[in-house]
């Protein structure tokens, strides 16, 4: 995939769940894998000729792997002029030392956007932007339908009341096929999980099941995805007619 449509994309996800607004000043979260690394890429392009002008910040939250080195990213904020932030933690320490959790990843990941939502206040941004896309979103509503019985999946704009901060989702209609794409075509320096946890996670099945079901019935995904986009989700923004 090229910039361009990489762009166009975002855009369309902006536009139609209104997620940008003048004087904006968007947080990037940041992990060093290939979707937070062309979310950044597409937020960067955007801001030069969006007509609703913001700053853009990038910020990652260090779970405290000595062997993870972020050095690469630096380089990449400094090229594209985006302040970038690393948030030093604990986490892996109190994961797999002090707690011992066999199962941690449900409260890594609550600890993690603890850390990366307080940083990004701090830093005076209003709205930190996740790197969610059609994939993430299609698994998601899976995985509730399966294992919590609700049709739920994340929504492309929430506002968090006891934060006062806004979440955006703006690559919510690019294809994660399309995202390893552009990480190849761009050589995005990834930064890899050293994450000690391998196994076989529900969301690696529900990615299976969501292949094989668009193997047996083509089409299948971009079917669930609409039908998401089109269904009455609790918390989502009402859409916005697109204008190309």
């Amino acid at each position: 995939m090229k910039l361009q449509q990489l762009l166009s994309y975002t855009r369309k996800a902006v536009e139609e769940y209104a997620m940008i607004e003048e004087g904006d000043h968007i947080a990037v979260g940041i992990s060093g894998g290939k979707d937070s690394l062309s979310l950044l890429y597409a937020l960067h392009g955007l801001r030069r000729f969006y007509p609703k002008k913001f700053e853009l910040s990038a910020v990652t939250v260090d779970l405290g792997y000595s062997e993870c080195d972020f050095t690469p990213v630096i380089r990449l904020c400094e090229n594209l002029d985006v302040p970038y932030h690393i948030v030093k933690t604990d986490i892996a320490h109190i994961l797999f030392e002090e707690r011992k959790e066999s199962n941690p990843c449900s409260l890594c990941a609550k600890m993690r956007k603890g850390a990366l939502n307080q940083a990004v206040k701090e830093m005076g941004c209003n709205k930190v932007a996740y790197a969610h896309h059609k994939d993430d979103i299609i698994e998601t509503m899976l995985l509730s339908l399966l294992f919590e019985g609700r049709f739920y999946s994340f929504s492309p704009r929430t506002y968090l009341d006891r934060m006062d901060l806004t979440v955006i989702r703006p690559v919510m209609f690019v294809d994660e096929a399309d995202i390893i794409g552009f990480k190849n075509k761009y050589d995005l320096p990834v930064v890899t999980s050293r994450c000690p946890i391998d196994g076989y996670t529900k969301r690696q099945y529900a990615k299976e099941l969501v292949k094989q079901l668009n193997e047996e019935h083509p089409g299948a995904k971009q079917r669930m995805f609409t039908a998401i986009l089109n269904g009455d989700i609790k918390g989502w923004p009402e859409r916005i007619p697109h204008i190309r």
